[in-house]
């Protein structure tokens, strides 16, 4: 599965960014994004496939009881993350982590860390939960609240109105509050 190893970011614990092999030639790329036998930290459910025009943010949204597994395909994507785990040994480290279809890398994101995605051209990505989607995990707050300190390469994305008119990261952390500790999936 790894060929080189990802770039060195200081990422939240238990976040995981793992090149994938591509075997190109002149026919094209053959690329294995998934096997039973990686440790990716999850069992896959359910996989989705999503495209994006340039200029689309999605998120920022975290869950309390699945994991998620990204693999951006094609285009480029900044993932802006923030550890909100209390007791966490990386509790508050956000970053932006890049994803490009040219180098495939698969990000393993586990519950208690916010997350979106920021396109920066036209893309699609592929990824799997651990857990089927319920509205009882499926919480957000707004991209550019700057308690994230996530250092978003955008200044006015295209945003769902979901996230356009989701709350700050301070009602939000409210809402995790009962599930505090998060606790792996």
């Amino acid at each position: 599965m790894v060929t080189a190893r990802p770039p060195k970011i200081s990422l939240p614990a238990g976040v995981r960014l793992l090149p994938l092999e591509m075997n190109r030639d002149d026919r094209g790329v053959f690329t294995e994004v998934f096997r039973r036998s990686w440790d990716i930290g999850m069992e896959p459910v359910q996989w989705n496939f999503v495209t994006s025009q340039a200029g689309v943010l999605r998120g920022v949204h975290v869950h309390v009881r699945h994991v998620d597994y990204l693999i951006v395909l094609e285009g480029r994507a900044s993932i802006g993350l923030r550890d909100l785990r209390r007791g966490s040994p990386t509790e508050g480290t956000a970053a932006l982590v890049e994803m490009t279809g040219d180098e495939l890398m698969a990000l393993t994101t586990p519950p208690g860390v916010a997350h979106g995605f920021y396109f920066h051209e036209p893309s699609a990505h592929i990824y799997a939960v651990s857990r089927y989607w319920h509205v009882a995990d499926e919480f957000g707050c707004h991209w550019a609240d700057g308690d994230l300190e996530i250092p978003w390469p955008c200044q006015s994305p295209l945003l769902s109105e979901r996230d356009a008119t989701a709350p700050p990261l301070s009602e939000l952390m409210a809402a995790l509050e009962p599930y505090q500790p998060i606790a792996s999936a």
